[in-house]
């Protein structure tokens, strides 16, 4: 996996393993993750996101109960090469997790409703 950003918030109420799954189904379906691209080792992003071993487990052993990607012993967890494809709402799911998470971060920083709007709209490039 050529580093992507990932990261678990620890204020948010969703548990390690569903965010890190949640990220990596995200990174499959936008195809920043490919086909065959392998990803880090448990114990590499264990350590890389401070989580236990058993929880990075649990979210590679859920992709793979959902067909996204195939671990083997000494060949390491792959995206699965026929890695089902997301439903036609994924990315507004996706991207409605990841406004949520947003929002629930601009609120803990105590931003209502118009600074977090005018923080996205600063943030949105002008020939975007």
């Amino acid at each position: 996996m050529n580093a992507p950003t990932l990261r678990i918030d620890t204020q948010n109420p969703t548990p390690p393993y569903e965010q890190l799954r949640r990220q990596l189904v995200d990174l499959m379906h936008t195809g920043v993750l490919k086909p065959g691209d392998r990803l880090p080792p448990l114990r590499q992003l264990a350590g890389d996101l401070g989580l236990a071993v058993g929880t990075v487990a649990r979210a590679y052993r859920e992709l793979e109960a959902a067909g996204l990607v195939r671990s083997r012993r000494g060949g390491g967890t792959r995206v699965a090469d026929q890695a089902p494809t997301p439903p036609a709402d994924g990315h507004r799911q996706a991207l409605d997790r990841h406004a949520a998470d947003y929002l629930r971060q601009a609120r803990l920083l105590g931003a209502d409703r118009e600074a977090a709007l005018d923080a996205v709209r600063r943030a949105w490039p002008a020939d975007a």
